[in-house]
């Protein structure tokens, strides 16, 4: 079997449809999409990107911070109104006083909502898709941060809080659930497995912002704590970068593997699931596999 029969062999193992797409980044061409190494597989698909959008928004915060239009330790107070679910400043019972600088670091390292949301606010929600433009994201679609989203869901179930969310959710049949817009690459956040490693491509090679810029970005996708995914397909000594997403179903990551030997490459995974299940550890080790599969033909071993 070639490389793609492989990938889909792992996928369709794991009860998944997904979309791949990984490149050397040392032996591409960003503006001659025939000219480079690449392994792909429903590459250009339009797809839900959820977290993955988070990879833009620390992005245009470093390069703020580098233009000199934001100090990094600014202080930002969270407070009860300011939380969303997920992980980080979410869980804190207390108002909690953060600096931009870890916002970012919470929205990257722990995929931290509240950190992103207020991180958004003060970079200007509107300046992500004038950044996805810029750097030649043409399919690339940023429809609101996270509180848009959990608007979104809430609308969808008729929920007026978390709380009422958290328990009509459960009690929904799948076909409800499948149908509600944030599932949908025409109403929410979306691109294409291609553009995002077109996007980690021109972070690791400096080439969108400034360096110093694309330097915090690399060093905040490293600091990320979640490694069953795109990391667990790879050997020891491989350091792996990365940024998830997760819905209902939706299992997803983007990052960059580099080895020892001084290769890089940049990888994209969108898996979708039969079942809606947020933890898969079956789905997270095939997307691993996956990508430690396309990175190796890129590789000749």
């Amino acid at each position: 079997m070639d490389v793609d029969e492989r990938i889909e062999v792992i996928f369709a193992a794991a009860g998944v449809t997904a979309s791949l797409h990984a490149v050397d980044l040392d032996a591409v061409d960003l503006d001659a999409a025939d000219a480079f190494r690449e392994v792909g597989v429903r590459a250009d698909e339009q797809v839900v990107i959820a977290s993955v959008f988070k990879i833009l928004l620390v992005l245009e915060f470093a390069r703020q911070v580098e233009a000199g239009q934001l100090d990094p330790t600014e202080r930002v107070l969270v407070t009860a109104a300011d939380r969303l679910g997920g992980w980080g400043l979410a869980g804190c019972v207390d108002d909690a006083e953060v600096s931009l600088r870890d916002l970012a670091y919470f929205a990257m390292s722990v995929s931290d909502n509240t950190a992103a949301d207020l991180l958004l606010r003060r970079v200007g929600p509107d300046l992500l898709p004038m950044l996805a433009a810029e750097l030649g994201l043409t399919r690339t679609r940023i429809r609101g941060g996270p509180r848009e989203l959990v608007e979104l869901m809430l609308a969808d179930v008729g929920a007026r809080t978390e709380a009422d969310f958290a328990r009509i959710f459960p009690t929904l049949p799948a076909d409800r659930i499948r149908a509600m817009r944030v599932f949908d690459p025409a109403h929410t956040t979306s691109s294409t497995a291609r553009e995002i490693t077109r996007l980690l491509s021109m972070i690791w090679r400096d080439e969108a912002g400034p360096a110093g810029a694309c330097a915090m970005v690399r060093t905040w996708m490293a600091r990320q704590l979640f490694w069953t995914r795109l990391a667990a397909g790879f050997p020891p000594g491989v350091r792996v970068a990365g940024k998830t997403g997760t819905l209902p179903g939706l299992h997803l990551e983007a990052g960059v593997a580099e080895y020892p030997d001084g290769g890089r490459y940049a990888i994209a995974v969108f898996a979708r699931a039969d079942q809606l299940a947020s933890r898969r550890i079956d789905v997270d080790l095939a997307m691993g596999e996956a990508a430690r599969t396309a990175v190796e033909a890129l590789r000749g071993d």
